[in-house]
């Protein structure tokens, strides 16, 4: 019975320690996540950071990254930053840029 038992411990034990394996990553795709013609916008400043930004949504929504209703909140969020912008208050338009990256996952 002892030697069932021993059996049966030492059979658990190899069981955790395949789950405790981590899955290797699938390997990437070789097809590009951004389409030749697309490129960065090179301003600087609050107008800079705004069309950076805007052009990053632009290529996930196309890509399927995000969807319509995420993209329409971020445009949203966007035209308040570059109201700011225009209105000479560069730091408040920035610091909102920021705070909408940071609500959608993209710092």
């Amino acid at each position: 019975m002892r030697t069932v038992t021993h059996a049966l411990s030492l059979t658990g034990l190899l069981a955790l320690a395949a789950c405790n394996q981590t899955a290797s990553a699938p390997a990437p795709a070789s097809a590009s996540l951004t389409p030749s013609s697309s490129h960065m916008p090179q301003g600087s400043g609050c107008s800079g950071e705004i069309d950076r930004y805007r052009a990053v949504m632009s290529n996930d929504l196309a890509m399927g990254h995000v969807n319509q209703s995420v993209y329409n909140q971020v445009d949203r969020e966007l035209r308040q930053a570059e109201s700011a912008c225009v209105g000479g208050r560069d730091a408040e338009a920035v610091r909102l840029v920021r705070a909408t990256k940071s609500r959608h996952g993209y710092l």
